[in-house]
């Protein structure tokens, strides 16, 4: 018992002597006796039973595993002497040392060590703020409620605690008289020489005793942890559940105030807008964002899902399903909700027909961006994710690294994927989240050597060793895990260092259940019992909260220097533009787009201008340039070649009504068409002045060339048009002499175009006359001089006989050949048919012309229907009945062009002026040039520097 209160009284000086605020003269202590100091203090230096004390760190295990670990120092533990059990000798020591001083020196000293622990706790204590939001709001007015420093004030100070201290001077008096006591020879010697000799004894008991003490503590403290760690995970779940009432509260009044955009929101907009920037100006995107890379298989996607709290990504066994770099925003919201960048749906993450179609949505994304004869693409498909208690940061999902390209896969899949990720990861700001598979081997790891090499130091890498069940079952020796979380198996340096657990090979798990399974592993595993693992380095939530931070400290120390790197480039390119375009305003791809397109528009319009004259007189001469090579060949001459006029009148009324049925309407229709595309191909291509700007001609050919291809004339036209043609060929009565009069100038106009087209080919044939020869110093081929004698016997056989008909008969064909052979020149049969045809041609439209001018006198015998005539004019008939049907046919094809057809070319126009405004590569296409560029750089410049400021702003605030 005296023991006991020998060692409060030990405290209590200790107290004194430590403290700052103590008394300043000697302690009473030092006046005692050396044997009576030794009793006192059985850790005094001069006192030959000292032993060194035992000191034990045990590192302590936070819950709050983004604090900082402190270590806790346990008590020393000093190994004093037991007293022998003698009566008299303890009421001896309770008369001497006055039990009440003893008593009342314990409660002071006790007050003020409890001051004292508390302004340590206080210290040790971290700063809160940042996890204000977690705890309820009435936890932070229990400092309005209860003053601590008005209790911290009715503490007594160290001189009042003196005052109240017992007399050392007395109890130094009544222990001198323990001197002789304790003198050779005495009872007490030999007690202490009794209790020196236990302490022997008991010595290897200690040791035993005290490593099982520190096992217990380790455990103890565990078991703490692990418990916090539960509590803080509900006050988490129901913090999240209050954030979600109070979200959802805020989403109803949208409508009725604006809406205003998350900080990663903005930030991930920034993003976007820097992906499709073709930086021309070596203005690089070093703006931060968590890059993913890993080996293919690794659980790269895996990891991501834990951290998104939602399966997300389509799966494969083995199979490569990361086809293209993935961008996924994570945002805090009311509803676990997931959208893409250029869509406006929402895919409800807490619906498992939702989330299947995400996956399949991403999928067709990712097949559809891989060009033909390619296995990955570089093109980068945007997704936000946005949920209650998630994590705020931006997630690049790249493919998984591969060692071997495989039969399927492009040759230069490999190069490909390396190039992919070094062009994310060679960014100085990015994060690279490293993903290692735990379960297989760490040699045979790609990724490890590609990281160190972009970040040699480490400064920006952060390790994660995943499926670590697996590995705690089959790797023999725990220490490798240790070794592979420690980095020493690896040439790479890290920031940090996880070990987590995604599962357990199923892909049908929810995100729930493996969560569960990860804690219960990890509370049962040895690697955090053994102090292989700390408990901030384990889990998913750990992981997710540790990359967050280093995001947003990443962001917070570079975005400023970025946005001024960024006002820079616009200065540069503004200045460039003054220099080079001075007069010009600057419209970028977009602007010009729309101006051209008003340009455009405005000339579809022009064609409801022109007259119906110039209409008529374009259809009416391009049909009949269509159609009078068949009229000629197939209707007039067979006809002309009939005995009588019945015979004629006959032919020509059946050669017309099959040619009205089978062909007329369609010619009529193509005529039509084409001479609307050329009316309007003039309108677009013609330049217009000053006003008119190069720049947008390749976009117009492409328009009128897409809008020819989609147009397509009413099919019920040719129907209507049919019938209107087959009436007026039908009609052959000719009203007055100026009609009659303008036919045959028609029919002279025709006849003398063939002429004239017949003269030409007979000279190619024969060659050049003698004039041609003498002047021009030509002369003729063999086969010209062979046709030429030709020419000349046809010739005399005409002559001969002015009525022969149209074809030559055997024996006129003998005869010639013959007579050509007593010149000596050998012909052949085909040969003289064949100019025979020309030569007879040519002396048959000469006729004809003869016979118009003959007919200029014939329309008194027309009106009385050539009776008592030997005139005959049905020839001059025929040619009318052609020139009325094509008047009829361009008037009617014109009223279908003003009234229809250039209506809908317009509504064409305007949907493949659509379909292109949608079209970002047509439009990079179509409209190209350095004014255009320089234009579309200064206008991403200023949108970029803009959100950046609003974003740092923004940051500000929220700092």
């Amino acid at each position: 018992m005296w023991r006991t209160r020998a060692a409060a009284a030990c405290v209590i000086c200790r107290s004194l002597a430590n403290s700052s605020n103590g008394i300043k003269r000697k302690s009473q202590l030092q006046n005692l006796h050396l044997v009576s100091r030794s009793i006192h203090h059985p850790c005094y230096p001069s006192s030959k039973f000292q032993r060194p004390p035992l000191r034990i760190s045990i590192q302590q295990f936070s819950s709050l595993n983004r604090l900082p670990l402190h270590k806790t120092k346990l008590l020393n533990v000093k190994h004093g002497y037991q007293s022998h059990r003698n009566f008299w000798l303890a009421r001896l020591a309770s008369r001497l040392l006055k039990v009440r001083y003893l008593i009342l020196g314990s409660a002071v000293g006790g007050g003020y060590t409890a001051k004292k622990t508390y302004e340590q706790w206080k210290d040790m204590m971290p700063d809160l703020e940042d996890y204000k939001w977690i705890v309820p709001d009435f936890i932070w007015e229990l400092d309005e409620l209860v003053d601590i420093e008005k209790l911290l004030k009715a503490l007594p100070d160290a001189d009042d605690l003196a005052k109240l201290l017992p007399d050392f001077d007395k109890i130094g008096e009544s222990l001198a008289s323990l001197k002789g006591f304790l003198s050779p020879g005495s009872p007490g010697e030999t007690a202490f020489r009794a209790t020196d000799q236990g302490y022997d004894n008991d010595k290897q008991f200690k040791k035993v005793s005290d490593k099982e003490k520190i096992d217990q503590l380790q455990e103890e403290l565990l078991r703490t942890q692990l418990k916090y760690q539960r509590m803080l995970e509900r006050l988490e779940k129901e913090n999240k559940e209050l954030r979600k009432l109070v979200l959802q509260r805020d989403d109803k009044g949208i409508h009725q105030r604006k809406l205003k955009k998350s900080l990663i929101d903005m930030y991930s907009e920034v993003l976007d807008i820097l992906s499709d920037y073709d930086a021309s100006y070596n203005t690089q995107d070093h703006l931060p964002r968590v890059v993913v890379v890993g080996d293919q298989s690794a659980g790269k996607t895996s990891v991501l899902e834990m951290i998104a709290q939602a399966r997300i990504f389509p799966r494969g066994s083995g199979e490569m399903m990361t086809r293209s770099p993935v961008k996924v925003t994570l945002s805090e919201g009311p509803h676990h909700v997931a959208l893409f960048k250029d869509s406006s749906r929402e895919f409800d993450l807490t619906k498992e027909e939702d989330l299947a179609a995400l996956r399949n949505e991403i999928e067709i994304r990712m097949r559809n961006s891989v060009k033909e004869g390619c296995t990955v693409s570089t093109e980068t498909i945007s997704l936000s994710v946005k949920g209650p208690g998630l994590q705020r940061m931006v997630l690049v999902d790249l493919p998984g690294v591969i060692s071997t390209v495989t039969s399927g896969m492009a040759p230069d899949t490999k190069e490909t994927i390396f190039s992919i990720s070094k062009a994310y990861m060679q960014n100085p700001n990015a994060i690279i989240l490293c993903i290692q598979d735990g379960s297989v081997d760490a040699e045979r790891s790609i990724v490890t050597d590609l990281v160190s090499q972009m970040d040699p130091q480490g400064k920006r890498t952060i390790f994660v060793l995943t499926k670590v069940d697996l590995a705690e079952k089959n790797v023999a020796s725990p220490n490798r895990i240790q070794q592979i979380i420690e980095g020493k198996l690896f040439p790479m340096k890290a920031l940090g260092y996880f070990a987590v657990v995604t599962g357990k090979g199923n892909s049908s798990e929810s995100i729930e259940s493996i969560k569960e399974y990860e804690e219960e592993f990890f509370q049962n595993s040895k690697l955090l019992k053994t102090s292989m693992l700390k408990a901030h380095q384990v889990t998913t939530k750990n992981l997710s909260l540790a990359v967050s931070d280093c995001f947003w400290k990443m962001v917070r120390e570079s975005v400023e220097q970025q946005a001024d790197a960024f006002k820079a480039t616009r200065f540069n390119l503004e200045t460039e533009w003054k220099n080079n375009y001075p007069r010009l305003r600057e419209l970028d791809r977009n602007e010009l787009f729309e101006k051209a397109k008003n340009e455009i528009l405005d000339e579809v319009i022009s064609l409801t201008q022109v007259t119906p004259k110039h209409w008529e007189e374009m259809l009416e001469k391009t049909l009949w340039e269509r159609v009078s090579t068949h009229v000629i060949e197939n209707i007039y001459l067979p006809a002309a070649q009939t005995a009588n006029s019945g015979t004629f009148n006959t032919t020509v009324d059946i050669k017309l009504k099959q040619w009205t049925d089978k062909q007329l309407p369609n010619k009529a229709v193509e005529v039509a068409w084409e001479t609307l595309q050329e009316e309007f191909s003039r309108f677009i291509t013609e330049k217009k002045g000053k006003e008119h700007d190069d720049i947008f001609d390749k976009l117009k050919q492409a328009v009128k060339e897409e809008t020819f291809k989609r147009h397509k004339w009413n099919e019920r036209a040719e129907d209507s048009l049919r019938v209107i043609q087959h009436n007026a060929l039908e009609d052959r009565s000719i009203s007055d002499k100026q009609q009659w009069d303008a036919a045959i100038h028609f029919m002279e106009e025709t006849l003398q175009s063939r002429l004239k087209d017949t003269e030409s080919v007979i000279e190619d044939m024969v060659g050049p006359n003698w004039k041609k020869r003498w002047l021009h110093w030509v002369g003729r081929t063999k086969e010209q001089n062979i046709r030429n004698e030709t020419k000349n016997e046809l010739e005399k056989l005409i002559k001969c006989n002015e009525d022969h008909p149209a074809y030559l008969a055997n024996d006129e064909v003998t005869t010639v050949r013959k007579n050509l052979e007593a010149k000596g020149v050998a012909v052949d049969p085909c040969l003289i048919k064949d100019t025979w045809h020309q030569i007879y041609r040519r002396y048959f439209l000469k006729s004809a012309l003869n016979h118009c001018n003959l007919c200029r006198r014939g329309f008194y015998y027309y009106q009385r229907h050539f009776v008592d005539s030997e005139l005959e004019c049905n020839d001059i008939v025929l040619f009318w009945r052609i020139q009325r049907m094509l008047a009829i046919t361009a008037n009617t094809l014109r009223q279908q062009l003003t009234n229809t057809e250039v209506r809908r070319l317009e509504k064409n126009v305007k949907e493949v002026l659509e379909d292109f405004a949608e079209d970002n590569e047509k439009k990079v296409t179509l409209l190209t040039g350095k004014r255009v560029q320089l234009a579309e750089d200064l206008k991403k410049v200023r949108e970029i520097q803009e959100k950046l400021e609003a974003f740092i702003e923004a940051l500000h605030q929220e700092k």
